[in-house]
């Protein structure tokens, strides 16, 4: 209790010193780790209807079919079962997703967690295991941080289920997949990502939600399924905090991770 009301009175004391501001344009805000109502405006939640398969947003229900499914899914069901987003990834989910990946603004990954959160609340079951897409080694020495982990980490905080960031482990490095294909997307992942030998016991009969910062052509998200199924994982799910729509692919400029990191 004591601790609490401490904890209180130095978040209030930090705020006198330092005013909250909006994650996004650095206006004012009642409470640090949000956005301002103008740039929350300008947010896209992904909402129904919305595919429950790839979690791409629709413009009319009558675009799923029976299950819920686009007719993409409905062709070829991705690996996973079902995928949640929070967002469509555009304009400020996009400044906020690379912020976290390449500019170190780490406090995103809790305001996209929390929406995380709310987008999976249906797939968050009791007893699931949130396990994030991993890194390699090398890029996680240069970026210090997994980011899908910072937001698996934080929707375990929130859920109050369990978290196994090191479950899946980057076997070898890949290049960036900004430009990429799907089809030069899915041979440059392909057996790039393993389950942690130490892990699998534990993997084994378990519900996993995958949790990752974007879902674009779903071909990362692929490989670490097979991986975990593989493992004896008995379902797995997908949580990302942005969706590209219609699965199509996404080119992400250089130059835009170049401002991001000024």
């Amino acid at each position: 209790m004591r601790a609490t009301v401490m904890g209180r009175l130095g978040r209030q004391a930090l705020d006198l010193l330092y005013p909250p501001s909006c994650l996004l344009c650095g206006t004012d805000v009642v409470q640090a780790g949000l956005v301002c109502m103008h740039c929350f405006g300008r947010l896209q939640p992904v909402s129904h209807p919305f595919c429950k398969a790839c979690a791409a947003p629709q413009s009319s229900a009558a675009l799923l079919g029976s299950q819920g499914l686009c007719r993409a899914c409905e062709h070829r069901h991705p690996l996973w079962g079902q995928a949640r987003a929070a967002f469509l990834y555009a304009g400020a989910v996009r400044e906020l997703i690379l912020q976290l990946k390449y500019a170190d603004r780490l406090d995103n990954a809790a305001y996209l967690a929390a929406r995380m959160v709310m987008a999976g609340a249906d797939i968050l079951q009791p007893g699931c295991l949130l396990v994030p897409v991993p890194v390699h080694r090398w890029r996680l020495l240069t970026r210090r941080y997994n980011q899908a982990a910072l937001l698996a980490q934080g929707i375990a905080r929130r859920s109050g289920l369990e978290c196994m960031p090191d479950a899946l482990v980057r076997e070898r490095p890949t290049a960036r997949l900004a430009r990429f294909s799907r089809a030069a997307r899915q041979k440059e992942v392909g057996q790039a990502v393993g389950v942690r030998d130490s892990r699998r016991i534990l993997l084994a009969g378990r519900t996993v939600v995958l949790v990752d910062d974007m879902l674009t052509t779903g071909a990362t998200a692929t490989t670490c399924v097979r991986a975990l199924l593989r493992a004896g994982a008995q379902n797995v799910h997908v949580l990302v905090a942005g969706v590209v729509p219609e699965r199509a692919d996404v080119d992400i400029e250089l130059s835009d991770m170049n401002k991001t990191r000024a």
